[in-house]
């Protein structure tokens, strides 16, 4: 399942990057889609890097507690 998510988000990621950068490149302005698909992706990337630091950081202090 992993796996399936992984690669869903990178061929999205790469759709909007690449979108995006034939529109800067053609002179075009973005699709409200692409902008808000844009968001959501750099919106999860974040959520899900504070929640997995969150979640080394509370290992890294139930060893140091246990030790």
């Amino acid at each position: 399942m992993l796996e399936f998510a992984t690669l869903t988000y990178g061929m999205l990621a790469s759709f909007v990057v690449a979108s995006a950068s034939r529109n800067r490149r053609e002179a075009r302005t973005d699709p409200l889609i692409l902008t808000v698909f844009a968001w959501v992706l750099l919106s999860f990337s974040g959520a899900t890097g504070a929640m997995l630091l969150g979640y080394a950081a509370l290992r890294a202090a139930g060893a140091a507690g246990a030790a």
